[in-house]
């Protein structure tokens, strides 16, 4: 067993559930936001992909953030005539974001980004014994 590619691949796997962990961020930060001119869309929810890499000087397969998509499922309206971005009809553009829904990502993203940490604890401590072991 390499302790060194295990390392590069749980690194790996950090930074793209770190990435994702931002765009969710960015999301939930946008949930309630509206349009900044009359008629114009409101923010539009991002989704994170994932592609898989390949590190050539550690010839180990690696995954890293992939292409950041636009979420195309429809706008949430709301009803409210007083708003200042309210169409004809009363209602407000909101972005189609469901915080329930990005907080269910956001803690996937985090039970991963754990995992990958606590592979490169184990790593680390099984590196360590094993230089205790070679020097006695």
């Amino acid at each position: 067993m390499d302790f060194f590619k295990t390392l590069a691949v749980a690194a790996s796997g950090l930074r793209a559930q770190a990435g994702r962990m931002r765009v969710i961020s960015e999301n939930i930060a946008n949930a309630d936001t509206t349009a900044t001119t009359k008629g114009a869309d409101p923010y539009r929810r991002k989704v994170v992909t994932f592609q898989n890499t390949l590190d050539r000087e550690m010839d180990v397969p690696t995954v890293a953030l992939g292409r950041i998509a636009k979420d195309r499922s429809d706008f949430k309206t709301v009803y409210e005539p007083g708003h200042p971005m309210a169409d004809a009809s009363g209602n407000v553009k909101k972005p189609n974001v469901d915080t329930m829904i990005e907080m269910l990502d956001m803690r996937e993203a985090q039970r991963s980004y754990e995992a990958n940490l606590n592979v490169i604890t184990n790593t680390r401590r099984m590196l360590a014994r094993t230089l205790d072991i070679l020097r006695a």
